[in-house]
């Protein structure tokens, strides 16, 4: 029977990364993202691999639009059986200069959608007694870095909802897991190398070693496509005794 995986912020970056694993693993897909193309993004998957999807630009600082989201793609495709909670924003700033309002912005996309996102498909997947949710934290839900005391609490509170999402479920076969990366390549990441090469007058291969990756103890970036297989594999049998957990794929960072 075909599976139908509902991931936020999944028409860029990361979170598309993993939809094309999941698309790739033959699941249908609900899509979410604020691309102006985001439709035709996601259209595009489905048809290169074969699969049937479903796009919305919700909001996810809405809660209604969170909850119209779910009801849509549970209409389109059928319950949700894989919640990938992947949608993030960052914001660099000292604490006592930090505007109140990107905490609030920060808190809300990266800890309290993922909430509101997994209480309108919890209660199916345990009904079904089967299901997965994966948050996709960061290396900054296990350590701290300075100027992004919003991100590392949001992460931190991920990891934390994951614990108790797993305990919660595992009566009724649902597995929650936190996949907490470091450094992923992706476009933005890139264009960030680009940028800090000409501000600092380094080379890009210095910047990504030396400013970058610094706490990287293995000097590379995670790829998407690493991270959306690592996903897929968590929904499969062979994961079934992995929850609440906090994986890092962080090339050793969180290890020092």
């Amino acid at each position: 029977m075909t599976k139908t995986v509902l991931i936020t912020g999944s028409t860029s970056g990361i979170g598309l990364g993993i939809a094309r694993e999941f698309a790739k693993a033959g699941y249908q897909l609900a899509l979410n993202g604020l691309e102006t193309n985001g439709a035709e993004i996601a259209n595009a998957v489905g048809a290169e691999f074969g699969v049937k999807t479903f796009f919305s630009n919700a909001n996810l600082l809405q809660p209604d639009a969170i909850e119209t989201f779910v009801r849509e793609a549970v209409n389109a495709l059928g319950p949700i059986d894989v919640l990938v909670n992947n949608a993030g924003m960052q914001f660099v700033s000292p604490v006592e200069d930090f505007p109140t309002a990107k905490w609030d912005a920060i808190i809300g996309l990266n800890l309290t959608a993922a909430f509101h996102t997994t209480r309108h498909v919890f209660k199916g997947m345990k009904a079904r007694n089967w299901g997965r949710v994966i948050n996709i934290a960061s290396a900054h839900g296990l350590v701290a870095s300075e100027f992004k005391s919003a991100y590392v609490a949001a992460k931190h509170g991920l990891v934390g909802f994951t614990k108790v999402l797993a305990l919660e479920g595992a009566p009724h076969g649902v597995t929650a897991n936190a996949i907490c990366p470091g450094y992923v390549d992706t476009p933005l990441v890139r264009n960030q190398i680009a940028d800090q090469a000409k501000t600092h007058q380094m080379s890009e291969e210095d910047v990504i070693a030396k400013v970058m990756l610094v706490k990287h103890a293995v000097k590379k970036f995670a790829s998407v496509e690493s991270l959306g297989a690592l996903c897929v594999f968590l929904c499969s049998e062979h994961a079934d005794l992995i929850t609440g957990t906090a994986l890092p794929v962080d090339g050793g960072w969180s290890a020092q």
